[in-house]
């Protein structure tokens, strides 16, 4: 469970009962936490009308100037002050880390919401239970009593217990309705154990209570901002797990039956075969969040010994629209890609491993010079997310058309700009190249390490030095790290400063060096981490890089002459992230190669 925030101070006030929005104003004052004159304000505001809100709702609504700073008090800060007032501990709710089927076991849903408690963490020996009346206390002893365990009160924004309780009860309710349905059984798997006297009943994937769950996942994946959901099944049971800034977070624990009618419900949807378990399969779904935007996700099961995997991959539908700057682009390399992705004909490679944004930097690239003056026509396998002003081709192995056929078939399309999604073979860098030379811009992507690697990564597959050189207008390496939380970063101690010169001598970092290290706190689930941003390392090529690939094509001279020609190392770009306080030194160690081999 998220860990709590420590009382300031123990109850000053002795007191019994629901609190109500005079009392409050009256202790914040008393606290010096609002002026006299900001109290009286407040009870002239809230007396003009009546209000079932909680109080602390009612209070943050009026925006309540705090003294210190002036700065308005909200809820989350109201109830921290209660919690300190009421010496008791502060919780900030994290649902990722609430089991929800202990919690429900706990209590009923209306045993919850008529004392507005939550159970929000169940160990052998204690509950803890979320509440946003620390004074109000006739249901611990009842509680106590079932559960057989003590309770440990803390207190939670009301407005997050009044969600998380119907959330968390729905969801609990609808596993349990599954269950009911169709018992445990489960999928056939390697270890597959015969239960006598018991149902083999399998579950209908369009049973309610696994609609229902279904649509519980996605809508948590999406308001939680997971980049992936994985449905794994395991021996005992299924898991259910996140990917949210490149960090997988376990979500929930599935019996095996309730996740096997789970993904088929998913694959039903996704237009899979849902009989075919046998074989791994792709799909993809498009979807609305809460807010109405269009999300798309692509699908992917793999067999494995405990039944059938699932992966779902969400596509942020603002991705191909961001900007150079929230891609992460230095202005040094905004200003050179820029250049690059105005010329006429010639290709451009995108290179990195799986994962690191590739993907995003091309549709992103694409999108802002898809105009209704160009014919932007694509090959990709699979294609990542439907965008109208392109013209997407599916790879489709089985019918022997792969990137090569692909891209000799839109060569007949009168294209202008095409994106091939993969160089894999000889046989398709050579239709790349003759692209190209035929007078059209060609992006596509390899998997190297570096930007000059995939230079020599083209030699290796056969093309020739003088068709790289007629043809080849850059390469951009990229990798994903994550930024640090704003809300709770510090600065980092001199350590960081020897470390970062350490690792990207011999260039120097002058200038403004404010490194910060992670702490943690509530609004980034105490990682220290939010979101992540792109590193990245643009090679151009030059007259001096071509004469160098002629007449010396090895990998450290033209390493060196990319240098020369202004390309930063991936690890330099990190350093600079690092010196803006946006990312730490361990990041961008792990991310990217070292300054020798890149």
């Amino acid at each position: 469970m998220t860990a709590v925030a420590k009382p300031k101070s123990l109850a000053k006030t002795p007191h019994q009962g629901p609190v109500d929005w005079r009392r409050l104003v009256e202790w914040l004052s008393e606290d010096g936490v609002i002026s006299d004159e900001e109290a009286r304000r407040t009870i002239a505001r809230c007396s003009q009308a009546e209000s079932a809100q909680h109080p602390l709702v009612r209070l943050a609504a009026v925006a309540m100037a705090r003294a210190s700073d002036g700065k308005p008090l909200d809820v989350e800060t109201l109830t921290q002050w209660l919690a300190g007032r009421a010496g008791l501990d502060y919780l900030r709710i994290d649902p990722l880390k609430v089991d929800v089927g202990k919690v429900a076991d706990t209590m009923s849903a209306v045993y919850a919401e008529r004392h507005r408690v939550l159970p929000v963490q169940v160990t052998p020996t204690e509950v803890v239970v979320a509440t946003a009346e620390p004074f109000v206390t006739d249901w611990v002893a009842e509680v106590e009593r079932q559960a057989r365990r003590s309770v440990r009160r803390v207190v939670a924004n009301p407005g997050d217990i009044h969600r998380y309780t119907a959330e968390f009860f729905a969801l609990a309710k609808s596993v349990r309705a599954a269950l009911k349905a169709g018992g445990n059984s489960g999928a056939a798997s390697f270890e597959q154990l015969v239960e006598l006297n018991k149902s083999n009943k399998q579950l209908d994937a369009n049973d309610q209570g696994v609609v229902q769950v279904v649509d519980w996942l996605w809508n948590y994946a999406f308001d939680q901002r997971a980049s992936d959901i994985h449905l794994e099944p395991r021996r005992e049971q299924g898991v259910i797990r996140f990917r949210i800034d490149g960090i997988l977070h376990p979500v929930y624990q599935m019996p095996m039956g309730v996740l096997n009618a789970m993904t088929a419900r998913i694959k039903l949807l996704g237009r899979m075969d849902v009989v075919e378990k046998r074989r791994p399969q792709d799909g993809r779904i498009k979807t609305r969040n809460q807010r109405g935007d269009e999300i798309e996700m692509r699908l992917s099961t793999l067999p494995t010994a405990f039944g059938e995997k699932m992966v779902m991959r969400i596509f942020d539908p603002d991705t191909a629209v961001k900007d150079l700057d929230a891609l992460g682009f230095s202005q040094h390399d905004a200003d050179r890609w820029e250049a690059l992705v105005k010329r006429p004909h010639g290709i451009i490679l995108v290179t990195g491993p799986t994962g690191s944004g590739k993907t995003t930097t091309l549709y992103s690239t694409l999108k802002r010079i898809a105009t209704e003056e160009v014919n932007v026509s694509t090959v990709e396998d699979p294609i990542e997310m439907i965008e109208p002003s392109f013209n997407q081709t599916q790879v489709q192995t089985q019918l022997d058309f792969g990137f090569t056929e692909g891209l000799r078939a839109l060569m007949r399309q009168d294209p202008d700009i095409i994106m091939v999604g993969e160089i894999r073979d000889l046989a398709t860098a050579e239709m790349a190249v003759q692209a190209a030379l035929t007078g059209h811009l060609v992006f596509s992507t390899l998997h190297t390490n570096d930007a000059p690697s995939a230079i020599t990564r083209l030699m290796e597959l056969g093309v020739p030095a003088y068709l790289i050189n007629a043809t080849m207008l850059g390469v951009l390496a990229q990798r994903l790290v994550r930024t640090l939380c704003k809300q709770c970063r510090v600065p980092d101690d001199g350590a960081s400063r020897e470390a970062l010169d350490a690792t990207v001598k011999p260039w120097k970092i002058s200038g403004g060096f404010k490194p910060y290290r992670p702490v943690g706190c509530v609004d980034c689930r105490m990682t220290g981490f939010m979101g992540r941003m792109g590193l990245y390392e643009l090679l151009t090529v030059s007259d001096g890089f071509k004469e160098k690939l002629v007449q010396a094509p090895s990998i450290d001279a033209l390493r060196r002459q990319a240098v020369a020609d202004g390309m930063r190392p991936l690890r330099l770009a990190g350093a600079l992230r690092v010196a803006e306080g946006l990312t730490t030194v361990e990041e961008v160690l792990t991310a990217t190669p070292p300054l020798d081999q890149g």
